[in-house]
């Protein structure tokens, strides 16, 4: 992940430089996401695409990239997504659709785009893709905003 500088926090910034703050300030503490040799490709107000290539030991007993792993791929792209405003975000619920197989190899996209934002609620699709290639997953997820800031005191400006 290319890390964008944090912006001062006495004054509005920008929300694309908000989001990019609160992904350099999570991307570290975000063990799981690491572990899995994922890279952060973007992030946006509202956005995020994550990248994983499928290693030998994510296969399953077909030789696939086991569908558990599918689903984190796309849950932390929605994470970054629902989280890019700054506002401590989590997932109150989801669901995946698998459309086709990933191979090992295979390096997976996970576009998160937030559809629906009102009030303390959400609404994100992620599409997992081998790019220039077959969709191989469809995720819809939903989010709740709790207390608390990824950037403790960090403001966009308003549109």
């Amino acid at each position: 992940m290319t890390q964008p500088a944090v912006p001062e926090h006495a004054a509005p910034h920008s929300a694309h430089d908000v989001a990019q703050a609160v992904a350099q300030t999570m991307w570290p503490r975000d063990q799981a996401t690491n572990a899995l040799g994922m890279d952060l490709v973007s992030v946006a107000p509202g956005r995020a695409t994550l990248s994983m290539r499928v290693r030998p030991d994510m296969l399953n007993g077909h030789q696939t990239c086991h569908g558990g792993l599918i689903f984190t791929l796309a849950d932390s792209a929605f994470a970054y997504a629902c989280n890019s405003h700054n506002h401590s975000t989590v997932a109150s619920a989801c669901h995946i659709d698998f459309l086709a197989p990933a191979r090992v190899g295979d390096l997976l996209e996970a576009e998160a785009v937030e559809q629906v934002l009102a009030g303390r609620s959400g609404v994100y699709d992620v599409t997992v893709r081998v790019p220039g290639a077959q969709t191989v997953a469809l995720f819809r997820g939903k989010s709740r905003r709790i207390n608390g800031q990824p950037v403790p005191g960090l403001t966009p400006t308003q549109p």
